[in-house]
């Protein structure tokens, strides 16, 4: 498949990515899915972790905080580090460091949601 212009492009959590991808696979049942397809669809199968409706919440919530960006809290619904070390990760290539404070701050905003 050849795609000549992009229309328009969004953000979404794996969650989400399943449970489109997930619609896709019904309303083609009984036909031969692509190669690409099945790879997308067992991705999201093997790393989605939550309910698109429980990650989106998630990236409200942490949209919330003063230092987040949407890209980032995106990662952070996919990934849902449980420690310091996992988020500082997420952060390794931003410009600003976070206090202590703020990853325990968002560190209970993922446990909350798990």
């Amino acid at each position: 498949m050849i795609v000549k212009k992009v229309v328009d492009e969004e953000l979404i959590t794996v969650a989400e990515a399943k449970e489109i991808l997930d619609r896709v696979k019904e309303e083609r049942a009984g036909e031969e899915l692509g190669y690409e397809l099945k790879k997308a669809i067992r991705h999201v199968d093997a790393f989605s972790k939550m309910t698109a409706e429980r990650s989106r919440n998630l990236v409200n919530e942490l949209l919330k905080l003063e230092k987040m960006k949407h890209e980032i809290a995106i990662r952070i619904a996919d990934i849902l580090p449980r420690t310091r070390d996992e988020l500082r990760s997420i952060y390794a290539k931003e410009r600003f460091i976070l206090t202590t404070e703020d990853l325990d701050q968002i560190l209970d905003i993922v446990a909350d949601s798990i």
